[in-house]
């Protein structure tokens, strides 16, 4: 399984499997909320069509809306192949702590 993510990429992918459907301006709200950081719509949007591209995410336009002039948003959903990614590298992760020393690291 190809594992290549980026950080932002991996973080926003997670974003998205938190959620059945979602769009930029939701996706910014719950990386603030979770992170503590902000991140700009361009920023999010470059990240979604990388996924996109490999397969960890698709979309789709929505409705059209009055309060958008008629233009539908664009919604994004994690596709099987995005959560199967994200749960791997969670478990190499978990894997790779396991062999950190248990070393008295000192806080001081």
């Amino acid at each position: 399984m190809n594992l290549q993510l980026g950080t932002l990429e991996e973080m926003i992918l997670i974003i998205l499997l938190m959620k059945e459907e979602t769009y930029g301006v939701e996706i910014a709200k719950e990386y603030k909320n979770q992170l503590s950081q902000t991140i700009s719509l361009p920023a999010i949007h470059v990240v979604l069509k990388r996924l996109e591209k490999k397969g960890f995410v698709e979309s789709r336009l929505g409705e059209p809306t009055p309060e958008r002039g008629g233009k539908g948003k664009r919604l994004y959903r994690a596709t099987n192949k995005g959560y199967e990614t994200a749960q791997e590298l969670q478990h190499r992760r978990n894997e790779i702590w396991k062999t950190i020393p248990k070393l008295n690291f000192s806080l001081a």
